[in-house]
């Protein structure tokens, strides 16, 4: 390495601040041990106990009826499609009940920008929910939902966020963010807001009390500088509001999408990514990975990157699935992933505060109906389940 390089790392390392451009030089120049070290250090600094944690959680897709046509999702449907569907309140109020029952703590309810959906209909899903469960958690939807909902109603992004965070709304995911420079995000999602949009909303949501993750999907053609461009964006606004509580990025899976002549990104290219990020976001306290979309084994290589989540052990997830990922897990797998890492595996919530920690082998879980519901869950009207993926929470 050159001594710039060298001496970037150990400065980020230290828990100083780091330019875009030298976090460019980090991704494209350096070493990725050294990379990787220096990634762990700024971890281990804030995370000194050696834990690392997963939540569990429910993500209900309540409608695939979309207008917004992105290139790169296999889940939407057009409205009128003979494929399109949407589920009930009583449908939707069953599976969250369900989730309780098995642990979660938190629900993620998502779908398509429906033409018929505005503020109304999201303040009685999320005012149902809160009726029915007041202690579960919404972490749920996105700022290109809440954009689709001004629209159809006729009112400002913060009266929209006022009005649904009243209703129940706890945080916001981190969805929707894909690439938030304008050449890549135009490349694959025309109609989408551009990312200035999709970042002010975040900001005018941070500023009326309501936290959120931010995310970021690689793998679509976007340019190396165009994904440090897309953390810088991001930091800028935690500058401001302070209101992003992790950042987690996740690989495009091109199978069944839309685009054409595009590759997912490599391991290797995920994996410096995660140690930029650590390095470059000295403002954003977690960093997640996911193995949903990047596999078990990258997943635990991410644990020496700087992570010190890996997300959400999911009851239901629809979404990437359809899109081709095929990486499966279950509780017990999740707990030894982290546990043979050298990590102490521990269970959070929202917040990120531990709800069990399992110091030793004997604390790891073990309720077999639980594992049995996660590996074999129907869900109608919506494919078929998925055993424990790992997405954006």
């Amino acid at each position: 390495m050159t001594p710039d390089i060298d001496g970037i790392l150990q400065r980020a390392a230290d828990g100083g601040r780091i330019s875009a451009e030298e976090a460019l030089l980090l991704y494209t120049d350096a070493l990725l041990h050294p990379l990787g070290e220096a990634a762990d250090a700024v971890r281990r600094r804030r995370y000194p106990d050696g834990i690392v944690t997963y939540l569990i959680d429910r993500n209900i897709n309540y409608t695939n009826v979309c207008v917004t046509a992105c290139k790169f999702c296999a889940f939407y449907r057009a409205p009128k499609h003979e494929e399109g569907w949407s589920h009930s309140t009583e449908e939707i109020l069953r599976r969250c009940g369900e989730a309780i029952e098995l642990g979660a703590t938190q629900v993620m309810l998502q779908g398509g920008h429906h033409p018929e959906y505005g503020v109304e209909y999201y303040e009685s899903l999320f005012g149902s929910v809160k009726a029915a469960y007041p202690a579960l958690v919404i972490h749920s939807i996105g700022p290109s939902e809440i954009l689709h909902m001004t629209k159809v109603s006729g009112v400002t992004i913060e009266e929209a966020v006022r009005r649904i965070k009243a209703a129940g709304l706890d945080s916001i995911a981190g969805a929707g963010a894909e690439m938030l420079p304008l050449r890549p995000r135009q490349a694959i999602a025309p109609l989408k807001e551009s990312g200035e949009r999709w970042l002010e909303v975040m900001e005018v949501a941070h500023g009326l009390g309501v936290e959120s993750t931010a995310t970021m999907m690689m793998g679509t053609g976007e340019t190396n500088a165009e994904r440090i461009e897309h953390l810088r964006m991001i930091r800028d606004v935690q500058d401001r509001t302070g209101g992003f509580r992790a950042f987690i990025p996740w690989t495009y899976q091109p199978e069944n999408n839309h685009l054409k002549g595009r590759t997912q990104a490599t391991s290797l290219e995920y994996l410096r990514l995660i140690a930029v990020a650590r390095l470059f976001f000295d403002n954003v306290a977690h960093l997640q990975s996911s193995w949903l979309t990047t596999g078990k084994d990258v997943g635990q290589l991410s644990l020496h990157m700087g992570v010190d989540d890996l997300g959400s052990i999911m009851l239901e997830e629809n979404v990437i699935s359809s899109a081709g990922a095929r990486h499966r897990s279950n509780l017990h797998d999740l707990v030894w992933l982290i546990r043979s890492a050298g990590r102490i595996p521990a269970q959070r919530d929202t917040l990120y505060r531990h709800l069990r920690v399992h110091w030793t082998p004997a604390d790891d879980p073990t309720d077999e109906r639980v594992q049995s519901h996660f590996s074999s869950i129907a869900i109608p009207g919506g494919g078929t389940g998925r055993s424990l993926p790992l997405v954006d929470a």
